[in-house]
């Protein structure tokens, strides 16, 4: 078994017993979402107020995927409420150890928590914000507390929502801004320093599997996956780490790493919005824009409008202080990076033991036959 893995079992087996220890300052992270109290929560979300108290809170049901995700409700003192501290919470946590193992191998834990505590507050698009985010290296636990938008969301999209070319525009004009903003601006320049790179985020991922997992969730991908890719499989793995390695090679910025279509929300004004920021690395735009598009659209809304999205990114990265790219220049690295977009979700398919079921095997088959078949589209793996 790997090093890493072992370390944070002991890591994880020491706090047996300890799980539900209540936890009073924001310093100390529970290992529980039972371990929270009152006092943890003001002093997370009002140690700025003097006087603020939490009176009451409520815990939502579990939700258990790539992290360990609560609803809190809360109502705070006459204090607390005149301040207009918030009242509905949205957390991630790593609190189970597979999440541990995945969310901490591969820094993803660490990397959100810097995200949302440097970056975030530098950015502007459509995007979750932050009320307090922890991280604990000894032992990988971490939580990060948002502000639940669920009351000023249309809808959290899935495979099954109905994409729109305005609304895939969208998502175009989102990943433009955040890309040019990490391009253009020094302050976030200087905030993403903090941030890994995309080859440093995917090779962490060797440690849980990422290659005999991908492989064989491609391998069982065979009645989704076009024909003519599916029986080359042998160059797939390799043609992945190519697909990773061109990143040192090309210009970097922020890149959310992990752009697949539930990870977005319709927001009240129409516009697509970008949550969970657990893959954030520092990396090429294209990886992002192929894996949008790729995953956000049916196969035939995709080949009907995929030229035309990608042209429009471009125009609009420019717009937001990005270089200016042709788009014949664009398709190589676009062809090029669907390649690990399927690879993220082959191992979905097909988890390995340390890591937990992220995702529906009907979404997930879902995913795999569209970007699959976008990599055979394109002729990904001859793109080299």
């Amino acid at each position: 078994m790997n090093t890493r893995v072992t370390q944070i079992q002991a890591a994880y087996a020491a706090e047996e017993g300890h799980r539900t220890d209540p936890v009073h300052k924001a310093r100390d992270l529970p290992l529980s979402y039972d371990a929270i109290t009152a006092e943890w929560l003001a002093d997370a979300l009002g140690g700025g107020v003097p006087g603020a108290k939490v009176v009451q809170f409520a815990l939502g049901p579990v939700d258990t995927g790539s992290s360990n995700r609560r609803k809190i409700a809360l109502t705070w003192n006459a204090t607390g409420q005149a301040a207009g501290l918030p009242t509905r919470l949205f957390c991630k946590a790593t609190h189970d150890l597979a999440n541990r193992v995945v969310l901490g191998i591969s820094g993803g834990a660490m990397g959100e928590v810097d995200f949302f505590n440097h970056v975030r507050p530098l950015l502007d698009f459509e995007a979750p914000q932050s009320y307090f985010a922890g991280y604990n290296p000894a032992n990988i636990n971490s939580i990060v507390v948002l502000r639940d938008i669920s009351d000023e969301v249309t809808s959290f999209c899935d495979h099954n929502t109905e994409m729109t070319l305005d609304r895939a525009k969208s998502q175009m004009r989102l990943l433009a801004r955040a890309h040019g903003q990490g391009y253009s601006n020094p302050a976030v320049q200087q905030a993403l320093k903090a941030i890994v790179t995309w080859p440093e985020f995917f090779m962490k991922t060797l440690d849980f599997g990422m290659e005999a997992g991908s492989t064989k969730g491609f391998m069982d991908g065979k009645d989704v996956i076009p024909a003519r890719t599916w029986n080359r499989h042998a160059e797939v793995w390799e043609k992945s780490l190519a697909s990773v390695n061109r990143h040192k090679h090309l210009p970097l910025t922020l890149m959310h790493g992990d752009v697949h279509l539930k990870n977005w929300y319709i927001a009240g004004n129409g516009e697509m919005g970008l949550g969970d920021w657990q893959c954030v690395s520092r990396g090429h735009w294209s990886r992002d824009v192929c894996y949008a598009i790729s995953s956000a659209l049916t196969v035939e809304h995709r080949r009907a409008w995929e030229r035309e999205l990608l042209a429009f990114y471009l125009d609009e990265l420019a717009a937001s202080g990005g270089p200016k790219v042709a788009l014949d220049d664009a398709l190589l690295d676009y062809r090029q990076q669907l390649m690990t977009a399927l690879t993220w979700w082959t191992i979905t398919l097909a988890p390995t033991d340390d890591i937990p079921d992220m995702q529906p095997r009907d979404i997930t088959l879902e995913m795999v036959r569209r970007i699959g078949t976008a990599c055979d589209d394109w002729d990904s793996l001859d793109s080299f």
